[in-house]
């Protein structure tokens, strides 16, 4: 494994000024929490798996974390500061079949 002495640039660091959603987004958001189930997030350090079913080959999994990420964060009520470990799998599907599998746990 390589390890680089550098501190990580976060999101909010890299880009100036303000950043707003976009429809997409709004409209992203709200198809997402309505679906989402009710459940109590585990208190300390958590760990998320997400796998991503996606029919663009071209898609960044890195990419897909961030918006779904924050809808889970608003519709549950939790900071996701804290989560500190991140599994994430991207799978090529048909057009029509996209889907998202997640769960959040404690990190062990």
């Amino acid at each position: 494994m390589g390890i680089i002495n550098a501190k990580p640039l976060s999101v909010n660091k890299a880009y100036r000024g303000r950043r707003f959603a976009t429809k997409d987004l709004q409209e992203y958001k709200k198809e997402i929490m309505w679906q989402l189930p009710k459940m109590k997030i585990p208190e300390g350090k958590l760990q998320v798996e997400y796998i991503f079913g996606c029919s663009s080959k071209g898609s960044d999994g890195d990419n897909l974390i961030k918006a779904f990420q924050d809808c889970l964060a608003e519709f549950y009520a939790f900071n996701d500061n804290k989560i500190y470990r991140w599994v994430v799998e991207k799978v090529d599907i048909k057009k029509g079949a996209e889907f998202i599998k997640w769960e959040i746990k404690n990190l062990c």
